[in-house]
């Protein structure tokens, strides 16, 4: 795909904040695409690490996007109402904070945001 432009995702299965995200993300960056790795609660997965089995699996899927489609820009989000990390925005925001940490330790030389999706399904960035 010569001249595509894409971002990487790391979101919340659920189907709610899919859309919102990939909106925000080509709008904010001018990525033609966004490749989505998606897991129930991601930003508490990165922020604990540890379950070393979907840690791993995220990171893979990361360098996949940034190596072979040379995504440019890292999105964590974390949402409202998340059914796989059921905890209040402030704990949330605390765990992308880390969870950003962890992904920029990965070295792969991209920026890496996080964003918040809110009760009405904006992107907060």
């Amino acid at each position: 795909m010569a001249g595509s432009q894409f971002v990487t995702a790391i979101n919340c299965m659920d189907g709610r904040v899919q859309l919102p995200v990939i909106a925000w993300l080509k709008a904010d960056t001018g990525a033609d695409y966004v490749d989505n790795i998606t897991e129930a609660g991601p930003v508490k997965i990165l922020a604990e690490g540890r379950n070393r089995v979907l840690l791993g699996s995220i990171r893979r899927r990361v360098k996949i996007s940034v190596e072979r489609h040379g995504s440019s820009v890292v999105a964590i989000i974390a949402h409202h109402d998340c059914a796989g990390n059921p905890v209040d925005e402030k704990t949330q925001r605390r765990q992308l904070e880390r969870a950003i940490r962890r992904v920029e330790s990965w070295g792969l030389g991209v920026r890496v945001i996080g964003l918040w999706v809110n009760e009405q399904w904006q992107v907060e960035g």
